[in-house]
């Protein structure tokens, strides 16, 4: 298995936060290409798309696009990645916040 590891940020990136009205301010996160990414918010069960739409509400499914990430996230993006990649996103499925980037 392929082993990638989260990019770690040397400043926080700031994401809007739509739903909390304000930014939440990420150092580590994951890009993902934007075919991988709609793969993904496919496969999603319903709790886990409803909760991901609302920590990411506005926002477009489009290259450039950051979004913020959550366990259930989390969890969909390592079960795609080990499934369809045979690749391991080192320490995404840890519980620590980070940040989603559409390339």
């Amino acid at each position: 298995m392929i082993q990638i590891d989260m990019i770690t940020e040397p400043k926080p990136i700031n994401i809007s936060h739509h739903t909390y009205k304000r930014e939440c301010r990420y150092t580590r996160g994951v890009h993902i290409s934007l075919e991988d990414f709609q793969q993904i918010i496919n496969s999603m069960c319903s709790d886990t798309r409803i909760y991901f739409d609302f920590h990411n509400s506005a926002k477009q499914l489009k290259s450039g696009e950051y979004f913020n990430g959550h366990a259930g996230l989390a969890r969909q993006i390592d079960s795609y990645y080990r499934t369809m990649k045979n690749t391991e996103i080192v320490g995404i499925n840890n519980g620590l916040d980070f940040y989603v980037k559409i390339i």
